[in-house]
């Protein structure tokens, strides 16, 4: 065993809030019973956990954490994600798991991280290739209050452009697009996309929760200003994505935090006031 299972434990024990309860269908109830379907990872698709070393953290998330790592003689990035406390959270959280391997394993592209692997026990694991360059975000910081070159900004919104069209070529719903999420390759000329951890097939959208993804980034659609009604779904499709990437596109060109002033629920709300102001207006 490779793993260093004393600091990934400890740091589990850490795990910060978990957003099951606004990110992912927990259950479907069916005739007055809970019923869920269990998703699974083809074999094809698991490393052995004998080949991965798991060195320093280099980030983490609301549904895991993420270390430079080894497979075999490859430098990697290994995604350690979060078991859950309850058997609910367990079965909820080793679905998002499958979903998120299944959906890496089967689109492939230069501006989406590589997939290499993944493993289920003893943690559930994915392994990507590992970008030398830091996020989007970091790298905006970084030079603040400095604009981007307008032919980088513009070059990073292609690459960004191609990441999402390949998704939507192949019914996929990212819907957590945001510069945390865009990693920088080691010239600093490209971007490549990465964590599918909300991503979704497009075909099922009728059973996606709303709330989901980063409310700074998050298309009105996918919230409410009010409460929805007991059963009731949120309908939305590929274009929240395109609200996600208008968002980091006005982020390129003036290299400033949206909404700034704001938390990213207050955002949100403003947001979704703001249009359905307008709505209101044209409606007269």
């Amino acid at each position: 065993m490779s793993f260093r299972e004393g600091k990934i434990e400890g740091e589990d024990r850490e795990c910060e809030e978990s957003v099951l309860g606004s990110t992912e269908s927990k259950s479907v109830r069916e005739n007055g019973s809970l019923a869920s379907t269990q998703l699974t990872v083809d074999e094809n698709l698991l490393v052995d956990p004998k080949l991965l070393f798991i060195g320093s953290k280099i980030g983490e998330g609301a549904h895991g954490k993420v270390y430079e790592g080894r497979y075999g003689n490859k430098i990697v990035a290994i995604k350690v994600l979060h078991r859950g406390s309850t058997s609910e959270e367990r079965a909820s959280l080793e679905n998002r798991f499958a979903r998120e391997v299944n959906m890496m394993s089967r689109v492939h592209h230069d501006n989406l991280v590589k997939f290499i692997g993944a493993c289920k026990d003893p943690l559930m694991v994915i392994v990507t290739e590992l970008l030398p360059g830091m996020s989007l975000r970091k790298y905006l910081t970084s030079i603040r209050p400095k604009l981007l070159d307008l032919d980088v900004a513009i070059n990073f919104a292609l690459d960004i452009a191609r990441a999402m069209d390949w998704l939507h070529a192949n019914g996929i719903i990212h819907r957590d697009l945001k510069p945390d999420n865009l990693l920088l390759t080691a010239d600093q000329k490209s971007v490549k996309l990465a964590d599918f951890g909300l991503a979704r097939e497009e075909t099922v959208t009728e059973m996606m929760t709303a709330e989901t993804g980063t409310y700074r980034w998050m298309a009105p659609e996918l919230y409410s200003t009010v409460t929805l009604r007991q059963g009731e779904k949120k309908h939305y499709n590929n274009k929240v994505d395109v609200y996600s990437f208008g968002i980091v596109l006005w982020e390129l060109l003036t290299n400033r935090m949206p909404f700034e002033g704001m938390s990213n629920l207050q955002a949100a709300y403003a947001a979704a006031f703001k249009i359905a102001a307008r709505e209101a207006r044209h409606s007269r």
